[in-house]
């Protein structure tokens, strides 16, 4: 009896504490044409379904993913059959996958305790993550050093490592994961990454020429808030924690929330919208931050902020359609680098602008930069393609991170030889 009600305990916990997705599907939805974009998308806003849109529907032939809540299952179905839209299921239960990724990151957590390592095949809390951060600090320190560049909205510091070779105010490269919370394969790339920078430095030429000449400044949690709600309540949050003025929903889309195009397509005026804007451009910290960073720094070149899923490479514009005066050398740059993350393992990747590539989409981080003078303004979405989506098990991490460095040595280095 006593084992049965430490269970039930057990359960009741659970379900306070964290929003639990059984029998919730993911479906692959595929538009014939303009009218079915406008039917999925109006489907999107019935706030009673609760959908969530893994990818948006963007034009006819290109899938999109879309998340149903169990009980919205049947509705949604008749809804697509009956307007003829066709669609497959991609993840039948939800719930199964997140329980299956629990159940690696528990097992991970003791060997990690048992051997006192840091195991990058792994995904990690926000607490382990800045905590390694000290650790990547502790074993490079004539190379690496922690900055806080402000705190989140619910107070929490945000960490920026730079990477210096001495210097003041040396032309720089910006680097983020992690902007949505729930794209836990881009934060932990982002260690990887770090770790790279850090252990190649005298040994790789081209990061040596880089750090030779630049300072790098990666933020790898940049979305602290977000990041510790996936791992406390809601594996799927994507937004900020702000609290919305008479509204019960919470949090800002943190990218749609630059000032760049601000307020316009792509972007939603409802709180509880997954691409809500905010009240206005920079109202979040975490944004604004970063703009205040990067505008009192002054002299960084190339933004580069990386985000799951999709396998995409991009560049400006995403609020307008007319093409970025950099087009051509930000395009052919882009491609050079895909061809070389491709030839890793021969994960295909497509690139462009963002409003050529994907969609309409205001107020994002590389709008605001290119348009604040950097020119080499980039956007990766790693993997997948929607077999996992933003549930990549973390055996994919180091192939995933492995296969991008490539691609990121590409735009750096381009970045160090063509000075402006």
């Amino acid at each position: 009896m006593k084992v049965l009600l430490v269970f039930f305990a057990a359960l009741v916990v659970g379900a306070l504490g964290e929003q639990l997705f059984v029998g919730d599907q993911v479906l692959r939805i595929t538009a014939s044409n303009e009218k079915q974009i406008a039917l999925l998308r109006a489907l999107g806003e019935r706030e009673d379904l609760q959908l969530d849109f893994w990818r948006d529907p963007t034009k006819p032939g290109h899938p999109s993913d879309l998340r149903v809540p169990f009980p919205s299952l049947q509705a949604v179905k008749i809804y697509l059959e009956s307007h003829g839209i066709s669609y497959s299921i991609m993840i039948k239960d939800v719930q199964q996958m997140l329980d299956e990724e629990k159940k690696i990151m528990l097992l991970s957590k003791e060997q990690e305790r048992s051997t006192s390592t840091f195991d990058f095949a792994s995904y990690h809390t926000l607490d382990e993550i800045y905590n390694w951060l000290d650790t990547l600090v502790a074993n490079h320190p004539g190379l690496v050093s922690k900055i806080q560049i402000g705190e989140s909205y619910e107070k929490r510091p945000l960490y920026v490592l730079k990477f210096s070779t001495g210097g003041s105010n040396r032309p720089a490269i910006w680097l983020d994961t992690g902007i949505h919370s729930r794209e836990w394969v881009t934060q932990a790339t982002g260690v990887w990454t770090a770790n790279k920078l850090a252990e190649e430095y005298g040994r790789d030429p081209s990061i040596t020429a880089i750090l030779d000449s630049m300072d790098i400044f990666f933020e790898i949690v940049t979305n602290p808030d977000g990041y510790a709600f996936t791992h406390s309540s809601n594996r799927l949050w994507r937004k900020t924690r702000s609290i919305n003025a008479g509204s019960s929903c919470i949090g800002v889309d943190p990218n749609r929330n630059w000032d760049a195009g601000f307020g316009g397509s792509g972007s939603s005026s409802s709180p509880c919208s997954e691409t809500y804007r905010g009240p206005y451009a920079h109202s979040e910290s975490e944004v604004k931050s970063i703009v205040d960073f990067i505008l009192g720094h002054g002299n960084v070149k190339a933004l580069i902020s990386i985000h799951s899923y999709s396998q995409m490479l991009m560049f400006p514009y995403g609020y307008k359609s007319a093409p970025a005066p950099d087009f051509q050398e930000l395009n052919e740059l882009a491609e050079k680098a895909v061809n070389d993350l491709a030839a890793v393992y021969g994960t295909k990747y497509t690139y462009g602008s963002i409003v050529d590539t994907i969609y309409v989409a205001s107020g994002t981080t590389v709008d605001w930069a290119y348009e604040n003078g950097v020119k080499y303004s980039y956007t990766f979405e790693l993997r997948d393609t929607g077999r996992y989506g933003f549930l990549l098990p973390s055996s994919q991490i180091i192939p995933t991170a492995t296969e991008t460095w490539p691609a990121l040595l590409d735009i750096m280095l381009h970045v160090q030889q063509h000075p402006y």
